[in-house]
């Protein structure tokens, strides 16, 4: 007799979520919920947002308001992702002190925690999980990477900022550096 995916215990359907996963992650992103992401227009005010970082810390709308916030999701299995996070880095080590807020938000499981952990520490700004976030008011992260931008005023001066338009020295200089003066 043929066994099948349900008599092997679920791993047939479980090989062809993963399968699915793969698939939609290499064309476009991973889905992370069921609602689209929020459109999100560049001038209104930016959605509120809370987060337990790594280290414990909390970083909010309410405590970084007169600061210029970065929200940027990645994941440690996303090399366009892991490409951005040094230019981020420098610029965050050169600017920070002008009130830049950076913050890497992983869109991994909790059970990544390590391996997020261990990606982020060789950079300066605070990470976290998604799974430590609120964030309803951005919608649902189903690509990466993607950043966000919030003036000192709460904000949103650049939106959906992902695919094309990569974060490099030149482009943090375009976007997130006229803000800070």
């Amino acid at each position: 007799m043929k066994k099948t995916g349900k008599q092997i215990g679920g791993l047939l359907p479980l090989w062809h979520s993963v399968y699915r996963l793969a698939l939609i992650a290499c064309i476009g992103g991973m889905p992370m919920s069921t609602s689209l992401a929020a459109s999100l227009d560049e001038g209104s005010p930016a959605p509120a947002f809370e987060i337990q970082t790594l280290d414990g810390r909390s970083i909010d709308s309410a405590n970084t308001k007169g600061k210029v916030v970065l929200l940027h999701f990645w994941a440690t299995w996303c090399p366009p992702c892991r490409e951005e996070m040094p230019a981020l880095d420098a610029f965050y080590r050169e600017h920070r002190k002008e009130g830049l807020e950076i913050v890497a938000v992983s869109i991994e499981d909790a059970a990544d925690a390590a391996a997020v952990r261990d990606a982020a520490k060789q950079y300066s700004y605070p990470a976290a999980l998604i799974s430590q976030a609120k964030i309803a008011g951005y919608g649902r992260i189903w690509r990466i990477p993607l950043s966000y931008v919030i003036d000192r005023n709460g904000v949103l001066r650049k939106s959906d900022w992902s695919g094309d338009q990569k974060i490099d020295a030149a482009s943090l200089e375009q976007f997130v550096r006229p803000l800070l003066n």
